[in-house]
């Protein structure tokens, strides 16, 4: 990997931080692969059960990287290694906190909007500036914020390129919750280790069934959450007991 760096800070936990420092850390197709890969190895190994991608302080991801723009006449945002890589990432299953801190634009901002959990630094930017270069938001990023935000706040994002500071974008939506700066990836950290405590096969269900709330009528969804309600688990067997006993769970993801 050269363009991320993956670690374990704790057992369950999988950290992905993205490293092109120079380049704001923009989204190459390299770095988007190697995110992709990241993130098939996380879901291949039963001990991962959280996910936390963090950039820097000085950026999360300042978007698409703009250089690789005249590379071929194909539009960048339709060439196959980024949109396999892109797909990879929006059917990650298991749970994702964006640790997110300096500017998170473009394809930065999309990212997040990907990730299921956003911690903002109070130093963090979120914007879709790319209708200073004629262009729009091409991984989703029109379809996603309105639903995020609401029609008439997506509308003054795309259509001015304005970014906006770590409260407003926690007042909107976009954010769970505004950390230090200095404690953002640690705060992401916190909250992943204690979804990781947590049944990883409720967790993914949890995850599934509230994204499902966007794709699907509300009764439709109302009838598959009743379904998925009926399949019991070795881990919901072990909850009730748990609690049953005044004692911690012990959840093997069975």
């Amino acid at each position: 990997m050269k363009n991320i760096i993956v670690s374990r800070p704790q057992p369950a936990v999988m950290l992905i931080t993205l490293n092109r420092p120079k380049a704001f850390n923009a989204l190459s197709k390299a770095l988007l692969v190697e995110v992709a890969t990241a993130l098939k190895d996380a879901e291949g190994e039963d001990e991962v059960r959280a996910v936390v991608i963090a950039g820097n302080e000085r950026a999360f991801s300042a978007g698409a990287d703009i250089k690789e723009m005249p590379e071929s006449d194909m539009p960048m945002w339709a060439e196959a290694d980024r949109l396999k890589s892109w797909k990879t990432i929006e059917g990650f299953p298991k749970p994702v906190v964006a640790a997110v801190t300096g500017w998170a634009l473009g394809g930065g901002c999309e990212l997040t909007m990907l990730s299921d959990i956003v911690i903002a630094g109070e130093n963090a930017r979120f914007g879709t500036p790319e209708v200073n270069i004629a262009a729009f938001s091409g991984d989703g990023g029109t379809q996603r914020l309105p639903r995020a935000i609401g029609k008439t706040r997506a509308m003054l994002m795309a259509l001015t390129g304005e970014p906006i500071d770590a409260r407003t974008a926690c007042d909107w939506g976009l954010a769970a919750e505004v950390a230090p700066t200095d404690r953002t990836v640690e705060r992401a950290l916190e909250i992943a280790a204690k979804i990781a405590e947590m049944s990883p096969l409720a967790a993914q269900m949890i995850k599934a069934e509230i994204l499902m709330s966007y794709e699907k009528p509300l009764d439709e969804s109302l009838s598959l959450e009743r379904k998925l309600l009926l399949w019991q688990t070795e881990d919901h067997d072990e909850g009730i007991a748990a609690f049953v006993e005044k004692r911690k769970p012990e959840f093997k993801g069975r």
